[in-house]
């Protein structure tokens, strides 16, 4: 039987945020024919879709007409080996914005459902957020009890889960969170932060001073710019940077960039960048570890960790557009209707 599948596709690459409408929209949706899966590949159904602000970045790398690429979780539809991958299977797998897709079976991850947990956190709090959150305090920085740690983004995916870990699993001495909104910033609050400082008021360059004050031992960064220029101020000597994101700059080349030069050099911190796929071997170990952290009530996994967009396909760069307004806390995610 022969099939075809609506994708969106790169029709435009875009200089600042990427545009919706007009004469030369960022995206374009297509239809496009499936080819018959092969015995090591299977027929998969998209069910949700992970939104990240990453994906911005990797629009500047893609030829036009290009899927645009996006993890996933979908249901196996036709397995080429049954034996391997069970058809009704729910997968977490590296995919794009497409309603069907074929993929090799060695690349799809089978989800286990937990009772009680939404499937939407696979691809947020137990997927590459709570994986990347995890590995860049233990492995990049290496927390300790007795650090203060400050979290920028930290109502976002990866920031509530480092905030999160910082605290529940790690039991840092002080976690300090950074947001964008006084709602944010309670709600980072209960996750387990000491403080968290709004980063639009007037006066957040002293209400960061004020809540640092003693100095601090971890920076987990997910923004960059001007917070991170700032944070270099506040930074103990020997201080350590895991560099995570710098979502300040993604639709902005103009964004602001490292000044405090000299604050590195001085206090001697070091700033390690890493991303999600360094680590993406261990998904199975942070899952199962972040759950039983759950289970003893050390973490929340809840509702709060996810904004769930339910949406028809032709929606889906609106909802991911939704990243840079700043409206969801936790992961956002898409789930079709």
């Amino acid at each position: 039987m022969s099939m075809s599948t609506r994708q969106y596709v790169l029709n435009a690459t875009p200089q600042a945020l990427p545009i919706l409408t007009g004469p030369t929209p960022t995206f374009k949706l297509s239809t496009t024919p499936l080819p018959p899966i092969s015995p090591t590949q299977a027929l998969l159904k998209t069910l949700l879709v992970s939104n990240d602000p990453a994906q911005r970045i990797m629009l500047n790398g893609l030829p036009p007409d290009t899927p645009i690429p996006a993890l996933v979780l979908a249901q196996v539809l036709e397995s080429g080996s049954p034996e391997k991958l069970p058809t009704g299977s729910i997968v977490f797998v590296w995919s794009s914005w497409t309603e069907y897709a074929v993929r090799e079976i060695e690349s799809c991850r089978v989800v286990e459902p937990i009772e009680g947990l939404s499937l939407g956190h696979f691809l947020g709090a137990l997927g590459t957020n709570g994986l990347t959150a995890y590995y860049g305090l233990v492995e990049i920085v290496k927390a300790r009890r007795e650090d203060t740690v400050v979290v920028s983004g930290a109502a976002g995916a990866t920031g509530s889960m480092a905030v999160q870990i910082a605290r529940g699993v790690l039991g840092c001495k002080r976690v300090i969170g950074i947001a964008g909104s006084d709602e944010k910033c309670r709600w980072v609050e209960k996750l387990g932060a000491d403080v968290c400082v709004n980063y639009k008021k007037a006066s957040f360059e002293e209400d960061l001073v004020r809540a640092t004050d003693g100095l601090v031992d971890v920076f987990f960064d997910n923004v960059a710019g001007r917070i991170l220029d700032l944070m270099l101020d506040r930074m103990k000597h020997h201080g350590r940077v895991a560099l995570c994101g710098t979502i300040t700059g993604y639709n902005d080349s103009d964004a602001v960039g490292v000044k405090n030069l000299h604050e590195i050099v001085t206090r001697g911190v070091s700033i390690h960048g890493f991303t999600m796929f360094d680590y993406m071997h261990k998904v199975r170990e942070v899952i199962a570890l972040l759950a039983q952290a759950w289970k003893e009530g050390k973490i929340v996994l809840d509702d709060s960790l996810e904004t769930l967009v339910e949406a028809p396909f032709e929606d889906v760069p609106r909802v991911w557009m939704r990243l840079f307004e700043g409206g969801n806390t936790g992961k956002l995610v898409t789930k079709f209707v």
